[in-house]
């Protein structure tokens, strides 16, 4: 580790070629471990290594809602994460539900290897991780293993077309158990009509879902995030949002037949026709 506590005395930043492109770790100047994960500059994780518990972007937080309700506060689960980034998500399972099994699946090894080696994961952690690709590894899960899927895959910024489809959609409800949960990290602007697609596309294989999302995202004002939230069983919609709307970072829920309306009648994506998420704009980083 003498090298890394070299780069972390002096607060800089650290730049590596990984298998998705340029990857940088920028040292959070409010928090003496914390560091942000930049792929060719766009953002894809924040990690305290001193609080993996704390969240800091807003998408990873309402996630972090989801996966407090998925069971009873501090009781493991077995979570399946499709892409791994800086391990922010299955830290933060590790935290807040110790002795939780996990299953990783992120493609870039050489980005798995520069995490591993930058921001060392709690040896005490059960995290697998594999570098393989998402559905690939998806696959390889057992039927009804997992209580929770996360879904947060981007390659060049846009999550890949083959991660959008019904198909796709099916394999993770085989490995979600009865009453477990799938959350996806979607993003996209106006006029929405990827987002529109991925929900319609989740209702025919889910019958239970919810998006929680950043009301100016949901009216289309601006490109941003929204996790859409699955079940075969009832959805704690009512605490998630709770949570969401008191959230640093207010979003609003929506379910039932907003959710429906919402969609607008959009069709359902299969693998024949699958694109990847639209790319964001120059701005959305800035």
């Amino acid at each position: 580790m003498g090298k890394g506590k070299n780069r972390r005395a002096v607060s800089a930043a650290l730049v590596e070629e990984v298998d998705g492109g340029l990857a940088e770790l920028l040292p959070d100047r409010e928090r003496a471990r914390a560091w942000t994960l930049l792929i060719d500059g766009a953002p894809q994780s924040h990690v305290d290594l001193d609080d993996p518990a704390y969240l800091s972007f807003e998408y990873q937080r309402r996630l972090g809602h989801v996966i407090d309700l998925v069971a009873p506060p501090g009781r493991p689960v077995h979570a399946v994460h499709l892409g791994g980034g800086a391990l922010t998500l299955a830290r933060y399972v590790a935290a807040t539900r110790p002795r939780s099994t996990q299953q990783v699946v992120e493609r870039d090894a050489a980005l798995v290897q520069l995490v591993r080696r930058e921001l060392p994961l709690d040896p005490n952690a059960r995290i697998r991780v594999r570098s393989v690709d998402a559905r690939d590894g998806l696959a390889k899960v057992p039927d009804g293993w997992a209580d929770l899927v996360i879904a947060d895959v981007f390659s060049g910024a846009r999550t890949p077309a083959h991660l959008t489809s019904g198909e796709f959609l099916t394999e993770v409800r085989r490995v979600v158990k009865a009453g477990g949960l799938y959350a996806a990290n979607l993003a996209d602007g106006p006029p929405l009509a990827h987002l529109r697609g991925q929900i319609a596309t989740a209702a025919g294989v889910f019958p239970e879902l919810a998006l929680v999302a950043d009301p100016t995202v949901l009216r289309g004002k601006r490109f941003g995030n929204a996790v859409l939230v699955a079940s075969d069983q009832p959805l704690p919609v009512a605490e998630l949002t709770r949570r969401a709307a008191s959230d640093p970072h207010p979003a609003r829920v929506e379910h039932g037949k907003q959710l429906r309306d919402f969609s607008g009648g959009a069709t359902p994506v299969t693998d024949a026709v699958a694109v990847p998420s639209p790319a964001p704009p120059p701005s959305a980083f800035q």
